[in-house]
């Protein structure tokens, strides 16, 4: 759109020299400048095309294509958001011509013989509509340009506060500084593996880092014990999953509803012996999912109470617990995922697994702590 309303582009279309030549002489006198003629009406859609114009004056009755049939076609060349106004000019006073004009996409309707004053007046009409509504039409744009602005930033904001509430927890626990982002990160690509959509693979990676949130809420002493724990610490250390999914729960955000779901049932067991006795696919495929790549990190990374393992002796581990532990199918899936996994992500490998590096309790066990990760 022109910066003023003289300089708006207008398209006229008539088949009659003597009609062009008058409303040319008009508009000129009136200081338009930018307009361009068609007296065949074959040529008004390209000409429409080419000229982009602000305005349309549109005869109705022409030879080859009338001007009910240009209404048309050019009412679907104009974008549902857009004004282009099209004033109708002719010499047909019926009220069934008018009618059917203004419901083919006129936006007003002249007869002639036409006059100065009245054509100008009209015009000028149409043209500061037009130009209102693209005044409009920028500002929504410049609105809707600053919401997604906004709105990445309350992304980006909400995203890095999921990550440091993992850290939170992870800081209380483990030494590492990556375990929970190592566990998303693989549990993203078990989720891709098992024919999960990218919104949900992208889903688990961003939730599950915060799996074991709710260690937040357990003493220092019973995480960082560097023996087996008693009965009591060992029931105190299992509350929290639950913890963590209460810290979780009530949110709107679907990454912390999927979070939530992990914390809670992340040590369950397939076979039925795990924290909350579900078994099978009782647990969330998500829950399962980071059940297996939790335990393969924590192996693979020394703890308070015992060194790491050796990545080939990990594998065999979780490979053992297909079928009593864990999901078989997810166990395949990370079998099939694990050769893409960067090396970086593992401590350097022990030699074979001694007595110092090996874990003093096994998931499922009768040992307190109940679980190597």
């Amino acid at each position: 759109m022109p910066a003023t309303i003289d300089q708006s582009r207008i398209l006229v279309v008539d088949d009659e020299a003597e009609n062009v030549r008058l409303v040319a002489r008009i508009l000129s006198r009136a200081g338009y400048p930018n307009v361009r003629v068609e007296t065949d009406a074959r040529q008004a859609l390209p000409a429409f095309d080419e000229f982009a114009p602000d305005l349309v004056l549109l005869d109705l009755h022409m030879p080859y294509v009338d001007g009910f049939t240009l209404l048309e076609r050019i009412r679907g060349r104009i974008a549902a958001d857009a004004y282009v106004p099209v004033l109708v000019l002719t010499g047909d006073i019926t009220p069934a011509a008018r009618r059917r004009a203004l419901s083919s996409g006129a936006r007003d309707f002249l007869t002639k013989p036409l006059e100065a004053d009245e054509i100008l007046l009209r015009i000028r009409n149409l043209l500061e509509t037009r130009m209102l509504h693209v005044a409009l039409q920028e500002q929504k744009h410049v609105l809707e340009e600053k919401v997604v602005e906004r709105t990445a930033q309350l992304e980006h904001a909400h995203l890095e506060t999921l990550e440091r509430l993992a850290r939170a927890a992870e800081y209380r626990d483990y030494d590492t500084g990556r375990h929970a982002q190592r566990v998303g990160d693989v549990a993203a690509m078990l989720a891709a593996s098992l024919g999960k959509s990218p919104a949900e693979v992208e889903l688990v990676r961003l939730a599950a880092p915060l799996h074991d949130i709710g260690k937040i809420g357990i003493s220092d002493t019973i995480l960082l014990k560097p023996g087996k724990l008693t009965a009591e610490e060992y029931r105190s250390i299992k509350a929290h999953a639950a913890i963590g999914a209460g810290m979780l729960s009530g949110s709107q955000s679907p990454v912390l509803r999927l979070a939530e779901t992990i914390a809670r049932y992340h040590h369950e067991r397939w076979d039925g012996t795990g924290y909350g006795s579900l078994r099978g696919e009782e647990t969330p495929l998500m829950a399962r999912i980071v059940a297996v790549v939790d335990v393969f990190d924590g192996l693979t990374h020394p703890r308070p109470y015992r060194g790491a393992w050796s990545v080939a002796d990990s594998v065999a581990y979780i490979r053992d617990g297909a079928g009593s532990a864990f999901d078989p199918a997810v166990v395949e899936a990370f079998l099939r995922v694990l050769p893409k996994i960067p090396p970086g992500f593992f401590e350097q490998e022990p030699s074979p697994l001694s007595a110092d590096a090996a874990p003093e309790e096994e998931p499922g066990t009768a040992s307190p702590r109940g679980s190597p990760a």
